[in-house]
């Protein structure tokens, strides 16, 4: 599971996230709202390990390993992966290799490529004159290969049409093991007991929850995370009353 206890994280001496208590235990998705700069990102980019984001204080554990200053690269071994908002462009490096390192040169790229209607882009360098769709599907192949058991995404709705959005929507729930899956001639859902991969999800649309069954949303506002609770009931609170009220809650 991942856990983290009383997270307090600076950037660049900004106190940026305060006080944060989260625990996702295995086969749980979380759903994360706030306005923007409420530190949303930063959370995702604490977890994920970027040195930048400083922990002055508290603990994140993940498989009951203390990550709270492990590097990146050790956090991705353990099984930590990341969807971002607005991934750079990698001139000279082929979508094609890139699959092949998260991988490990054990998944067909092929395969998974034709599962986002990917292929043609396999040959291109990564995200290069990308639309933004091709840019989210682009990261959704990567995690595809990677196959991390806790995954965190970015605000997966931004910068993508309808179209895109149903199958970016789709892409998210099997790889958090929400989708159905067929078990002889039925479709039926995992149940949570047969689920092992964990997600923190961004989102400021509220449209992935039409795709992906979250178990619990969350407001960070402010940096503080100020209540929790069904994520469709709280993203309606949010569109009637607006974020200042979730400041109020204790649900």
């Amino acid at each position: 599971m991942l856990l983290i206890e009383d997270l307090q994280v600076e950037l660049e001496g900004k106190v940026l996230l305060k006080d944060i208590h989260l625990e996702i235990l295995p086969g749980e998705t979380h759903i994360l709202f706030g306005p923007n700069g409420s530190g949303k990102t930063s959370l995702l980019m604490t977890i994920m390990g970027y040195p930048q984001y400083a922990v002055k204080r508290g603990k994140i554990t993940f498989k009951g390993v203390d990550i709270t200053h492990a590097p990146i690269d050790e956090r991705a071994r353990l099984g930590i992966g990341m969807s971002y908002q607005r991934p750079p462009t990698i001139n000279g490096l082929k979508l094609r290799q890139m699959i092949d390192i998260c991988a490990k040169k054990h998944a067909d790229a092929e395969e998974m490529a034709k599962s986002l209607n990917f292929f043609d882009f396999l040959e291109r360098d990564v995200n290069a004159g990308f639309s933004g769709g091709e840019i989210k599907r682009s990261e959704l192949l990567q995690l595809k290969a990677q196959n991390p058991d806790l995954m965190l995404f970015d605000e997966p709705e931004s910068g993508v049409d309808i179209e895109n959005m149903a199958l970016i929507g789709k892409t998210i729930a099997q790889l958090l093991q929400k989708a159905p899956v067929k078990d002889g001639s039925k479709s039926m859902l995992q149940t949570r007991q047969d689920r092992t991969r964990m997600g923190l999800v961004i989102t400021h649309t509220g449209y992935i929850l039409d795709y992906v069954p979250a178990d619990k949303g969350q407001v960070l506002y402010e940096g503080i995370l100020a209540c929790a609770g069904n994520p469709r009931e709280i993203f309606q609170c949010i569109a009637i009353s607006g974020y200042e009220e979730c400041l109020k809650c204790n649900l």
